[in-house]
């Protein structure tokens, strides 16, 4: 026994020893990029070449060079290959007008499209002829340009505004054309020069007047436009025209409550259109899906995916629309398409079945009898590529105590090749936190909500620490996934001695869409007392700090942050408020009254969910932060914030960055990230902030 005993302590001692040895991250790796080696870029899969051989791009071991190998599947032998380029136009040798936008090649590359000042224009790319396509573009009537509330909340950021698309047999462009005449406009006012100036945004709030939307169009040969047959003066929005393979146009349309989607094939040749599909639910439908339809390889037929039974599932349809089967069945959330087999009817494609917060690679039948799980064990895996023949596949695995692996698999399950392994040279040279998955009981008992939990370093259960939350929290929008993290910043933290969460609410996506229509005409109330049940559970382990627990966040994240601090007040204690919505009359039209409705509508629920009506609820350290010229969560959400907590009298702190937009960078952004880590250190760790910080800004501690 006494030997035993012995072999322990030596064990213990020598662990112990072997930590101390580890080395922490510096405060220029954590907070300025300075490299770690903790982990090495991975091989990047291009393409499969065949059946049995791919595309790899990585270091030849021979002169250090980034090179593309063609790698035999079953000996692994890699061979360089010469990348063959085609010739491409340089944007020097482009002479499109100065303030050109947009400018897109069509399929055969024989033409480009643009547009200026609002209008549409065409290239003859053989000729160097431009042709102007529309010519009322103005302030008002903007053509392929989209208006603000399509831009950000329909197409996307990534569209920057480009709202025209080829045909694919680049004969045809059909583009949006935008009247925001009764758009009502917002002023903005920008701090340059002597007197500044305004941007009078075209920005509807709920419940205002949309722009006025038309679809066009173009004949490329003729410069003729057709437009599609719907009144523009109605009450409604259009998503993203979808281009068939043989050239058809199909246009998805909404209604202004946005609970019914209709999908219609458009003539090309007098605009007529034929409704392919129609979509209703009791809350809303997501306009916004740019993956909603992936056609089939044959062009007979298309796969959609919907949340109509309260998850995103997939459902094959032939072209005219009628549902011929449901391919997936069940209580979980499918995600991307990788393949579409339809010589085998067979889909591949990612789905979070065995864990919400994991992805993993299926196969199931067009008829949707049979469903097989083609990945392995308790990882989460992305980046799947799958051979010509379904033989085989190239994933990426990994979870949160599992750095990035990638391997080449067989359809049986079986683990051929691990073809690279993220852990860089000095993996094993730090001590990193440890972090781990829990699920917390929703108040109401309904939802086991995921949480993050990373530890401090050298985590002592008989101490007591702050609680640090970093969140967002908008509908489909979670956070907490069991993936591999490595950021420099959060082992400083948890050097520092903080607790680091992350929280996923019940709209979050974790329960489909079942989860999320919870929120429906009451946004953020659901979300708050979810996080406020988290935090109580954590404020009940003994090493936790209740007087210490802060949260933070920008955006719908701000809005959390401050309905935290007045309608969670008695949970949490500290919180940094970035951009915030505090009243959802305030923000646009499409993305409010998906969830809302119109404030007419639904009154009450626009005054439950705003965080002026809890504001004399407010008793921790609030600050709160926003850039004046913010074009998308108005600094009006600020101001009227502030105003009322001024008359109640209550102590907050405010951070206000003079010309930022919705995100604060450049100087502006050093600077208020170092305040934000000064707010971590007075408040949470409760001790004085490292010279370093200051220095590495410029500022001076006070």
């Amino acid at each position: 026994m006494k030997r035993s005993l012995s072999l322990i302590s030596f064990l213990s001692f020598l662990s112990v020893s072997l930590i101390a040895q580890l080395k922490p991250v510096t405060y220029q790796q954590a907070f300025e990029n300075a490299p770690t080696s903790i982990l090495q870029r991975l091989p990047e899969v291009r393409e499969w070449i065949d059946d049995n051989h791919y595309a790899l791009v990585q270091k030849d071991e021979t002169d250090g060079k980034m090179k593309t190998f063609s790698v035999d599947v079953k000996s692994g032998k890699a061979v360089v290959v010469e990348n063959e380029t085609g010739k491409t136009v340089k944007d020097e040798e482009l002479t499109t007008p100065k303030d050109a936008k947009n400018i897109s090649f069509s399929p055969n590359g024989k033409w480009l499209a643009y547009t200026l000042k609002n209008d549409l224009y065409i290239r003859n790319m053989a000729t160097g002829t431009d042709t102007r396509l529309t010519s009322d573009g103005s302030e008002n009537i903007k053509n392929g340009y989209a208006s603000w509330v399509y831009y950000e909340e329909i197409l996307g950021r990534r569209s920057r505004y480009k709202a025209f698309w080829w045909s694919p047999d680049s004969k045809k462009i059909c583009f949006m054309r935008f009247d925001d005449t009764e758009v009502p406009t917002f002023p903005i006012y920008v701090i340059d020069a002597q007197h500044g100036y305004l941007e009078n945004e075209h920005y509807p709030k709920a419940g205002d007047k949309n722009p006025a939307v038309r679809i066009g169009i173009a004949d490329i040969a003729s410069s003729a436009i057709t437009w599609a047959d719907f009144n523009e003066k109605d009450d409604q929005y259009f998503g993203t025209p979808i281009w068939t393979p043989d050239s058809r146009l199909w246009v998805q349309w909404m209604n202004r409550g946005q609970d019914n989607l209709k999908i219609f094939d458009i003539s090309l040749d007098n605009g007529q259109k034929n409704e392919v599909y129609d979509e209703k639910q009791k809350t809303w439908v997501d306009l916004d899906q740019n993956d909603r339809i992936e056609f089939l390889p044959s062009g007979k037929g298309f796969i959609l995916k919907s949340d109509k039974s309260g998850w995103e599932q997939f459902y094959l349809h032939d072209m005219n629309g009628k549902e011929l089967s449901r391919i997936t069945n069940g209580e979980f959330t499918v995600g991307d398409i990788f393949k579409i087999d339809e010589k085998n009817n067979t889909l591949y494609f990612s789905a979070r079945k065995e864990n919400s917060a994991r992805f993993d690679l299926y196969a199931a039948s067009f008829d949707g009898k049979k469903m097989i799980r083609q990945s392995f064990g308790d990882y989460s895996f992305s980046g799947m590529t799958i051979s010509p023949s379904s033989k085989y596949f190239i994933t990426t695995y990994s979870n949160l105590q599992t750095p990035p692996t990638m391997v080449l698999m067989d359809m049986k399950g079986k683990l051929i090749r691990e073809l690279g392994n993220a852990k860089g040279d000095a993996f094993n040279e730090y001590n990193k936190p440890r972090s781990e998955i829990v699920r917390v009981k929703s108040a109401d008992g309904l939802f086991d909500l995921p949480v993050r939990i990373t530890y401090p370093i050298n985590f002592d259960p008989n101490k007591k620490y702050p609680v640090l939350a970093s969140i967002y929290g908008g509908p489909n929008a979670g956070t907490v996934y069991d993936t591999y993290r490595s950021f420099p910043q959060e082992t400083w933290w948890a050097q520092e001695g903080m607790i680091q969460v992350a929280f996923d609410n019940r709209s979050s996506g974790h329960f489909g869409k079942k989860g999320m229509d919870f929120i429906h005409r009451q946004l953020g109330k659901y979300e708050i007392e979810d996080y406020m049940q988290c935090a109580k559970w954590l404020r009940d382990k003994p090493f936790v700090d209740g007087n210490r627990i802060g949260i933070t966040g920008g955006s719908f994240g701000g809005y959390m942050t401050c309905m935290a601090l007045t309608y969670g007040a008695d949970v949490f204690t500290h919180g940094i408020a970035n951009s915030s919505v505090t009243d959802w009359q305030f923000y646009d039209t499409h993305y409010t009254e998906r969830y809302m409705d119109t404030p007419a509508e639904n009154p009450e629920g626009y005054k439950k969910t705003s965080v002026m009506t809890y504001a004399d609820k407010l008793k921790g350290v609030l600050r709160i932060v926003h850039g004046t010229s913010d074009d998308n969560v108005h600094m009006q959400n600020t101001l009227v914030f502030i105003n009322k907590l001024e008359d109640l009298k209550k102590n907050f702190e405010m951070m206000i960055y003079p010309g930022q937009r919705h995100g604060i960078g450049g100087l502006k952004g050093v600077h208020n990230r170092t305040e934000a880590y000064s707010f971590y250190y007075k408040y949470l760790l409760q001790k004085e902030i490292p010279q370093a910080f200051w220095q590495s800004s410029g500022q001076k501690a006070f």
